[in-house]
């Protein structure tokens, strides 16, 4: 891992591939670490061809956390939503979106095809609508495009993530039953819930940097990006649009609606796949990102292989 400065924050960040090849940026959901975008599949992707970065976004890992910015008041944020106001939060969307920016300056990448899961789907949408030229094609996975008609998670799933869990210094079997819960209940009925997988992977997350509040923080900003259809509208890089059936975090028609929203794009839907991207699907995936890196017209699929 190298961290950088960019955007006046450190970026903690990891390359695979030869830095001379066309560049794939990885951009990482709400509360979570680059390394949800796993080894294995970082390297799917540069055996194709492609420089691959992944990185922490602000607030995560090893990046520059905000610690010394207040808890966000989420009945003042929604009051101010409702009324039609831009709420006050530590940052935006678009400040997340700057960091990549920055990333890739300091790497000296001028264009990258750029990838995101959840809320990273929604800081992959703010780059290719926002800094259009440095965006060769855009690949949103599981995530929205802030429509307040589309429909909501279930309370139930809402309770499990927003649900404080146990401190992991203090008590780390508290920790990992809180959180494998909710990851259980998130991942989609069609393939098996690999829990020594997720039991690691969290562990590593606590060891390299948790802060419950850093992911306060970026729901903020999320909610108060509000509906973004309208600059989605106006994308014009190839895009590509994957969302499993069984998301029950952010459910299927978010993913129609993206896509919907985006002129041209490709909407792949995945059969069993819920708000999580097990081993069995990442070469699908890794393949379909490729696809539209190299052509603009990605494949469509219906049950993966």
């Amino acid at each position: 891992m190298t961290v950088t400065r960019v955007n006046r924050i450190e970026v903690a960040w990891e390359s695979f591939g030869d830095a001379s090849d066309e560049a794939i940026l990885l951009i990482s959901g709400l509360g979570t670490q680059m390394i949800r975008w796993t080894t294995p599949f970082c390297e799917l992707l540069a055996a194709r061809g492609y420089r691959v970065v992944r990185f922490d976004n602000r607030d995560t890992g090893g990046s520059t956390h905000f610690s010394a910015s207040p808890a966000p008041d989420f009945a003042a944020l929604t009051a101010a939503l409702t009324a039609g106001r831009r709420p006050e939060t530590p940052y935006t969307l678009g400040d997340m979106a700057a960091d990549a920016i920055g990333l890739l300056d300091a790497l000296g990448i001028a264009q990258a095809h750029v990838a995101g899961r959840s809320m990273g789907g929604m800081i992959a949408q703010v780059l290719a609508y926002d800094h259009r030229d440095r965006v060769l094609s855009l690949t949103s996975i599981m995530s929205s495009a802030g429509n307040p008609g589309s429909p909501q998670a279930s309370p139930d799933v809402m309770a499990l993530m927003t649900r404080p869990a146990p401190d992991p210094a203090v008590d780390p079997e508290g920790f990992l039953a809180a959180r494998l819960a909710f990851a259980r209940r998130i991942a989609g009925t069609g393939y098996r819930f690999d829990e020594g997988a997720h039991r690691a992977l969290l562990r590593e997350e606590a060891r390299r940097g948790h802060d419950p509040g850093g992911a306060a923080r970026q729901l903020a900003a999320m909610a108060a990006a509000g509906d973004r259809r309208g600059r989605l509208a106006t994308i014009t890089a190839p895009t590509l649009v994957i969302h499993g059936r069984c998301d029950p975090l952010i459910p299927f028609a978010c993913g129609q609606d993206t896509a919907a929203a985006v002129p041209g794009a490709t909407f792949m839907p995945i059969e069993g796949m819920g708000h999580d991207l097990p081993a069995e699907l990442e070469e699908t995936v890794a393949e379909a990102i490729c696809g539209v890196a190299r052509s603009g017209r990605p494949p469509v699929a219906g049950k993966p292989r």
